[in-house]
Order: structure tokens, then C-alpha cells, then sequence
């Protein structure tokens, strides 16, 4: 829930001073840290900064499941990282979901970090089989519906934590308990995207209430502008305004202002994976590898007021569970 206050437990968004910024990368968070005997799962593991992640961890000894569509693309992607595996996981697709979590648990392990990275970004209205908004499917339900089938597994790991890879773009919107697949409302890609990312966060939030005792925790995090698959659905006018280039048309990288390499943008989901500093910590939001503050005005980045509503997070997550059949 977050740091003991005299005799209560309180999320509180401030920075904890992590001895790291937005400028530091996955492998620099992990530092020296041997993770030999750690098993992690990073959706979206096979590309941009899943990828970078991924190498990171794996570099500091964890064994490292990523999932995909397809494992063979996901195989051409990785190249040369070792100690992988490579799974098949259609996180729009119920069936697959369960396919990959029965999979995963028939092995037996513990499962010490869950890095729910894979996400899409402001699509053009698609719906999956059940009829539900492919954003809202893909960066919260499927992850829903991923971390409550692996429940066992990380209760088993004594000690894990899960990562909701949100975005600042959470401040677009929050989420909509009476139209949360925008069947009654006109589609907006952004605004679809926003309650998608503070989807993640609330979902964090809650997960971590619920996971406290069994010592599951969970946070969510901004990662910064990274220029990756994800952008595939802008137009130019939109590429042009989010990503930063100079004169010649070249990509400009300033961690300063959010705008990172994959390397520095999975830094703060690593960190939160395995970051001794976080222990005791659970349900916040960071940005730049350390606990981010409240959104105010006139300050770039934080967390808006919603994602630290516990009665918004509780009655969304007992949407989702209706929504997936899936709960802890």
C-alpha cells in the first residue's frame, strides 16, 4: 500500500531518491545485482523498450520468458540475447491468455517479476471477439486477465513484483465505469489511449492492496517518449508534435524532457522490477526511476488525481474482473 505514516498505510507519490534519473538505462538500474534464479515474464519483450528490458535482465542472470504473437518474429527480433524462452500470447484473445498461464504454471516456478509492457497506441477503432475497445483489451484486459491466471505462480515467488508499463499520457483521461468500451460515446483514439494508461495505473494500485499480504507488489510507471512500434498508428502532424527532431529531420534524444532511447526509457519499469529501495513500497506511479509526485499545474509529469483514488481503483477493478471472467 506504501510507506507506514504513524500507524496507517498510505500511497505516497513522492520520490523516495533512487540515486538514479531520467537519463539512466535498464542496465545501469540493475547495476551489479545477480538475478541467477529469477523468472520474469515481459510482454512485449521482443521490441523497443520490452526488448531493452529484457536484455537487461537477462544479462543479470534472470531467466526470461517473452511472449508474442509469434514467437518466430519474436525469435528474428531478439537475435543473439540469451536465456529467453519465447512463448505464444495473444493478449487480445481469452483463449490464448489462459493457454500461455496453464503453460507457464505446468512448469512449477515461481514467477518473481510480471513486466506488463506490451501496449498499442491511439488505434483506430477495433474491437476484439467479446466486442471490447482493442486499447482498453490490449493494455489493461489482457493484462488483467494475464496476472490473475499467473496469481499462483507469483504468490509462489515469495516476494514478486508486478509492473503495469502506463504512460503520461493517463492525464488524456480517465476511465469510464459506464461506457468503458465506447459504445454509447463517440471513439477518440487519445481519449481511448488515456483510459487505457490510467487503466494500468489504477490497476497497480489495487493489485498492490490486494497483493500485500500474499507479498506480491505493484507499481505502474511513465517510461518516457520513446520513438518505438508503438507510435505505427500516428499520422506525420501527430509524429511531428510528440517526438522531438532537429534540422536534419533526426530524432533528438533529451531525457531531460522525456524524450529517451529504449535503453533509458525501460530503466524505470526495471527499476521498479527490482530496485532494493522499493521494498516496503507498493501501488505508485514513477517516472525517471524513482516514485513520481502528483500532477500539478504548471509541472510537467506526475500522477493525475484519479490514479490515487482507491474507491475509483477498487470499483474498476471489480469492472475487469466482470469484463474477463478473471480475478484473483
Amino acid at each position: 500500500m506504501g510507506r507506514r505514516v504513524g500507524f496507517q498505510d498510505v500511497t505516497e507519490q513522492s520520490p523516495i531518491g533512487s540515486g538514479f534519473n531520467a537519463a539512466s538505462t535498464a542496465a545501469e538500474v540493475i547495476g551489479g545485482q545477480d538475478l541467477s534464479g529469477k523468472v520474469a515474464i515481459v510482454t512485449g519483450g521482443y521490441s523497443g523498450l520490452g526488448l531493452a528490458g529484457v536484455r537487461a535482465l537477462a544479462q543479470a542472470g534472470a531467466k526470461v520468458v517473452v511472449p508474442a504473437r509469434s514467437a518466430e518474429k519474436a525469435r528474428e527480433a531478439i537475435g543473439d540475447v540469451t536465456g529467453l524462452e519465447l512463448e505464444t500470447l495473444d493478449l487480445m484473445d481469452p483463449e490464448s491468455i489462459d493457454g500461455f498461464a496453464q503453460r507457464f504454471l505446468a512448469t512449477g516456478r515461481p514467477l518473481h517479476m510480471l513486466l506488463n509492457n506490451a501496449g498499442v497506441m491511439a488505434t483506430p477503432l477495433i474491437r476484439d471477439s467479446r466486442g471490447y475497445e482493442g486499447q482498453l483489451s490490449t493494455n489493461h484486459l489482457g493484462h488483467f486477465q494475464l496476472t490473475a491466471r499467473l496469481w499462483p505462480a507469483l504468490r509462489k515467488a515469495g516476494g514478486a513484483r508486478v509492473v503495469s508499463v502506463s504512460s503520461k499520457g493517463h492525464g488524456f483521461a480517465s476511465v469510464n465505469l459506464e461506457d468503458p468500451n465506447f459504445e454509447r460515446r463517440e471513439y477518440d483514439p487519445w481519449k481511448s489511449y488515456g483510459q487505457s494508461k490510467s487503466a494500468n495505473i489504477l490497476f497497480a494500485l489495487h493489485l498492490d492492496t490486494l497483493g500485500q499480504a500474499e507479498g506480491v507488489r505493484a507499481f505502474s510507471v511513465h517510461p518516457g517518449i520513446i520513438m518505438t512500434n508503438l507510435a505505427r498508428h500516428l499520422d506525420e502532424s501527430a509524429t511531428k508534435r510528440i517526438f522531438i527532431t532537429d534540422e536534419r529531420g533526426e530524432r533528438v534524444i533529451d531525457p531531460a524532457s522525456g524524450h529517451k532511447t529504449p535503453e533509458q526509457g525501460a530503466a524505470t519499469m526495471t527499476w521498479c522490477a527490482v530496485s532494493p529501495k522499493l521494498a516496503g513500497e507498493g501501488g505508485v506511479y514513477c517516472e525517471d526511476c524513482d516514485i513520481a509526485m502528483p500532477a500539478a499545474p504548471g509541472r510537467d509529469g506526475g500522477v493525475a488525481a484519479w490514479g490515487t483514488d482507491r474507491a475509483l481503483a477498487r470499483d474498476f477493478w471489480a469492472l475487469s474482473e466482470t469484463l474477463t471472467g478473471a480475478g484473483l
